[in-house]
C-alpha cells in the first residue's frame, strides 16, 4: 500500500457539527476515596506484587488495593447465609478447614 493521498480544494459537502459527547478530563481521572493505613505483609507477598506490577507497568500498591476491593465486593454480596450443612467458620478451630 504505497498509494499516496491526493488533496484537493474541493468543497466538503454539508458537514454537521455535533455536540461534544466525550467526558471531561476530570471525569476520566476517576479516583476512589482511599484511606491510608499501615499494613504488615510478608516479604514473599510484596515481592510477588512488585514483580507482577513491573511486568504490567503499574504500581504494586494499586494491584493490592484492587485485589482487596474485589475480595470485599465479592464477600459483601455473599452476606446471605449459605446452607453448607457443616460447622461454620466460627465453630471450627482457628486455622482448620472445612472438609468437602
Amino acid at each position: 500500500m504505497t498509494a499516496r493521498i491526493k488533496y484537493t480544494d474541493e468543497p466538503i459537502g454539508n458537514p454537521k457539527v455535533i455536540a461534544d459527547f466525550l467526558p471531561s478530563p476530570e471525569d476520566l481521572a476517576f479516583r476512589d476515596e482511599t484511606v491510608k493505613i499501615t499494613l504488615a505483609l510478608s516479604r514473599k507477598s510484596v515481592d510477588f506484587f512488585k514483580r507482577e506490577a513491573q511486568k504490567h507497568k503499574t504500581q504494586y500498591q494499586r494491584m493490592i488495593r484492587r485485589l482487596l476491593d474485589a475480595y470485599a465486593e465479592r464477600h459483601a454480596q455473599a452476606s446471605v447465609p449459605r446452607a453448607t450443612g457443616g460447622a461454620s467458620a466460627q465453630q471450627r478451630p482457628r486455622g482448620a478447614r472445612r472438609l468437602p
